[in-house]
């Protein structure tokens, strides 16, 4: 059974950090994509970060340089280190993994808040 629970979320200053944690179950990271996503009340869910592979990963124009997905293959978990935070980096983040060449097999976890305001 495949399973994604986030962690990490919370309430922190313009120009703070936090990292994100997602824990996976039933996931196997070889033939998953992992990325983290994120939603604003309203708006569209946009993604923030994908790993290709191992060593490339695609992050949105609006946090590169100041996120960094990471992957613990023994682990199974994802994260997501987020410096530099702005207010506008303030929403639902969810951790997401889609089978490559298999559509159908998406999953998300519940996601965390994280909020970023003075």
């Amino acid at each position: 059974q495949v399973r994604l629970v986030e962690s990490g979320g919370g309430l922190v200053q313009p120009g703070g950090s936090l990292r994100l944690s997602c824990t996976t179950s039933g996931i196997d990271f070889d033939i998953y994509r992992m990325s983290w996503y994120r939603q604003v009340p309203g708006k569209q869910r946009e993604l923030v970060a994908s790993a290709i592979n191992d060593i490339m990963t695609n992050y949105a124009d609006s946090v590169k340089g100041r996120f960094a997905l990471s992957k613990d293959n023994d682990k199974k978990m994802i994260y997501l280190q987020m410096n530099s935070l702005k207010p506008e980096d303030t929403a639902v983040y969810h951790c997401n993994a889609m089978q490559f060449g298999v559509r159908q097999n998406n999953y998300w976890g519940q996601g965390t808040q994280v909020t970023v305001s003075s």
